[in-house]
């Protein structure tokens, strides 16, 4: 595309969405809080405004707000002891040392022990080996896909013969 043409498509599709009525995230629509409306809810929440919320411009910070507050703090279909230890062995991968303390830290204070929290590092340990291996040895995807299908159905049929 050329810049005019990218212009041209960027306002059809503009008008489509605008007389077609559809509403694709309606928090735009939503006029922010102000940057001291927002702090004084965080300080609430947590006691103090932290330092990588401070550096969020001000028409950001209450959508990021809402979004830390209602995924971190709120209650989702995943509990939050069990999201906090995904995120401590997601970034024990990505060796994000702000990430792994925070996960660490808040998986701890959603009740998870220093043993479940060395388990999810181990098993995102043993994960990212396999994920290694498999890819380096350029393993045949579908291959690999009906494979695990047949080894699912047999623990399937497994468990459930245990059960009766």
């Amino acid at each position: 595309f050329i810049c005019s043409d990218f212009s041209k498509l960027l306002f059809s599709l503009a008008d489509v969405l605008i007389t077609s009525r559809i509403n694709l995230i309606p928090l735009i629509m939503i006029t922010p809080r102000k940057r001291n409306e927002v702090e004084a809810d965080i300080i609430a929440t947590l006691g103090l405004v932290p330092g990588f919320f401070k550096s969020i411009p001000e028409q950001y910070l209450d959508h990021e707000w809402q979004l830390f507050k209602s995924l971190e703090l709120g209650e989702t279909l995943i509990p939050n002891k069990y999201k906090e230890l995904m995120g401590v062995a997601l970034h024990a991968e990505t060796k994000c040392r702000y990430c792994t303390l925070f996960h660490t830290e808040a998986a701890k204070l959603f009740g998870a022990t220093d043993a479940e929290v060395q388990e999810a590092v181990h098993f995102a340990k043993m994960s990212v080996g396999w994920s290694v291996y498999l890819n380096g040895m350029q393993t045949d995807y579908d291959e690999f896909a009906d494979e695990f299908a047949k080894m699912g159905a047999f623990l399937k049929n497994k468990k459930m013969a245990h059960a009766n």
